[in-house]
């Protein structure tokens, strides 16, 4: 291609230049300009190699990512030396060059249509995308360097006049007289600044010019000519609209937390505020304060309110209240829905409403039973009320979050606690379509196999679970208690080990063959259409079937007279392989980066990714690294390890051309 027209994209030839200059930002120290030079010979590398990109991006595309790559990677490398003694620094550093990796991977020229003054669009894209960059720039700085820089206000000032000079153009291009004059009166301010004290703040002078000068360009529909709105790109696939509703609830919730009225210091890090937000929407239960001791009664508030709707899914609920008005649903949100929901159309409203419905009859039944325990038990009455509404929501939302410092443990001699919560932990964790088929199952009478294998999988996983753990724990962590309630703690560790959190004896001290069926249990999770976590009891009940087909050399795998189709087959592997990966990576990043042992970051790093909750000590010892580790395992855990590789793939089509078969020895 001769010419970079019709391209939507092209302010990239704008942002390229100036970002070039980021290597300079940071390669310095407070004494000279370099600590090395080899960090200079980086540092100059990814300058040219970017602008290098920036000349051949849209001319020859291959090229331009190659260089864009280099480029990417010689930035981090000049940024080893700070990497190396700043964990949160390198952390930061790995995620974002990954993340450029990835976009610049997947980098593809954007067609528009034909535009009039296609020159004159596209200059001003240039200098609207360089102006933009100036900002990320002086963040940068702000953020990681302070004032310690010696070469960075130069560096910021020559990204700053490419950018002026990409604004002068298009101003001369369109022959805008007043653009023209505010850049010779930005020029004039920011020539004066280097004669006066007013360079100390120089960084915020041009954060402020550049801002200003955004702001000056005209609001037109065809600087960006999209078919949809920018809130319409987050939602338009189901693993977009999942991510994103995700990710805002948990920084709302951040917010909240971090404010003064949810601390009962008056305030917390920020880091554990993200912390408890994260773990709340994600249902996990894991938390590096006290929930009881440090957060108010708001906090409190703010805390239960993410979980149940991190739970129950806030694009549900929105669905319902938008019913509910009256207003309904575009053709494309009802087709995400049904995707999300895994529902037919016609059933769609019909099962959102079963699930508000079924959750809150269940949680208020678990809240007056548990209330009326908790006050028996000496609490007051407004205290026995709070904390039976909390437990009972966290408990069915699979959450594990209590309002007692040691969780279930002093409740561990009253059984109907310890049921009461079981069963809000089971029911909550399957299906509310499936839970109202229990009855009739249990009769004998036919169900449907969607509802089938999730039961028969939690039968025997609840049972085994129950059976192994009291078997290898009687006189471990079950020691001291009676017969009874050995068994009645046993089936609970076997509920709660679900996803959901909860502990009622201490698993400081479990032994190792205890540890093995935990890591199992709070791998595999709920079941579809729950609130909990893991892989799912029915891709486990896939494999099964695989496995025993295979050995019984059977072609196909069929179950109730049905035959399971392929595809199941392919995404419950690709399931359990995209969960082991992320748990791989992020047990490798902890062990890597923490100074705790194998065994409580293998066991922290499973409840994570399952959104389970327990931990066997492991929390309380991490440091600001480890917890954002920790939440990013969290997060993909909640929103799923499959989620997280179909949003970074692209859609194909299928080729019905069919190949020839090709034989490969597995033994």
């Amino acid at each position: 291609m001769k010419s970079p027209a019709n391209l939507s994209n092209i302010g990239l030839e704008g942002a390229l230049p100036v970002l070039a200059a980021l290597p300079f930002v940071f390669a310095f120290s407070e004494k000279k300009i370099f600590d090395s030079p080899y960090q200079l010979v980086t540092a100059s590398l990814a300058t040219i190699t970017c602008l290098i990109s920036a000349l051949t991006l849209f001319r020859k595309p291959v090229a331009g990512k190659f260089f864009a790559i280099i480029a990417s990677i010689s930035c981090y490398a000049s940024l080893f030396i700070y990497i190396s003694t700043n964990p949160f620094f390198a952390l930061a550093a790995t995620t974002i060059l990954i993340s450029t990796i990835f976009l610049i991977s997947g980098f593809q020229l954007a067609f528009t249509k034909k535009r009039k003054n296609i020159r004159i669009e596209n200059a001003k894209q240039r200098a609207l995308w360089a102006t933009a960059s100036i900002p990320i720039l002086t963040a940068c700085h702000l953020i990681f360097d302070s004032d310690k820089t010696l070469f960075a206000p130069y560096a910021l000032t020559s990204a700053f006049f490419i950018a002026m000079a990409f604004y002068g153009y298009w101003a001369y291009k369109s022959e805008s007289k007043k653009h023209t004059v505010l850049l010779l009166i930005i020029f004039t301010v920011l020539i004066l600044s280097f004669y006066t004290t007013a360079f100390t703040y120089l960084p915020y002078s041009l954060l402020f010019l550049s801002i200003l000068m955004i702001l000056s360009f005209p609001r037109e529909k065809q600087l960006f000519e999209k078919k949809e709105h920018w809130w319409e790109v987050l939602i338009n696939r189901p693993a977009h609209i999942l991510i994103s509703t995700f990710l805002a609830l948990c920084m709302t919730g951040t917010f909240l937390l971090y404010l003064p009225a949810s601390a009962k210091d008056g305030s917390i890090k920020f880091i554990d505020a993200a912390f408890t937000s994260v773990s709340a929407v994600c249902v996990t239960g894991l938390t590096t304060l006290d929930t009881s001791k440090d957060f108010t009664l708001f906090g409190q508030v703010c805390i239960i309110l993410l979980i149940q709707l991190g739970g129950l899914g806030i694009m549900g609920i929105a669905t319902i209240a938008m019913h509910a008005m009256g207003r309904r649903l575009s053709l494309k949100q009802e087709q995400i829905l049904t995707s999300l929901t895994d529902t037919d159309h016609n059933d769609l409203f019909y099962y959102l409403k079963t699930i508000l419905k079924f959750t809150f009859i269940v949680e208020g039944l678990g809240a007056i039973i548990l209330s009326s325990l908790f006050y028996n038990k000496g609490a007051p009455f407004a205290t026995a009320v709070w904390h039976g509404l909390f437990t009972s929501i966290s408990a069915f939302c699979n959450a594990g979050f209590a309002l007692q410092s040691s969780s279930l443990i002093p409740y561990q001699t009253i059984p109907l606690a310890l049921h009461t919560v079981a069963a809000l932990i089971i029911l909550g964790g399957i299906a509310p379509t499936t839970t109202l088929l229990i009855p009739k199952w249990l009769s004998g009478k036919p169900v449907p196999i969607a509802a089938r294998i999730p039961l028969v999988i939690t039968t025997l996983l609840l049972v085994s679970g129950t059976i192994f753990i009291a078997i290898f724990e009687w006189n471990g962590a079950l020691s001291g208690l009676s017969i009874t309630d050995k068994i009645h703690n046993a089936w609970f560790q076997s509920a709660t080990l679900r996803t959901a959190g909860f502990n009622s004896v201490v698993l400081s001290g479990i032994k190792a063959s205890t540890f093995l069926i935990m890591l199992v249990l709070m791998f595999v999770g709920g079941s579809p259409g729950g609130t909990a976590g893991g892989i799912k009891t029915t891709t486990l009940g896939i494999l099964l079937m695989t496995f025993w087909t295979n050995i019984n050399n059977k072609r196909d795998i069929t179950f109730q007279n049905r035959r399971i189709n392929s595809s199941t087959v392919y995404r419950a592997v690709t399931i359990v392989t995209a969960g082991i990966i992320v748990w791989f990576t992020a047990l490798l990043m902890l062990i890597t980066t923490q100074e705790i042992s194998a065994k409580d970051l293998i066991f922290e790093t499973t409840s994570a990714i399952a959104t389970v909750g327990l931990s066997i000590g492991a929390t309380p010892l991490l440091d600001e690294i480890g917890k954002i580790i920790i939440i990013v395992a969290m997060f993909l855990g909640r929103i799923g390890p499959m989620t997280l590789f179909t949003l970074l793939s692209e859609e194909h089509s299928v080729s019905a051309s069919r190949y020839p078969e090709a034989k490969i020895s597995l033994t």
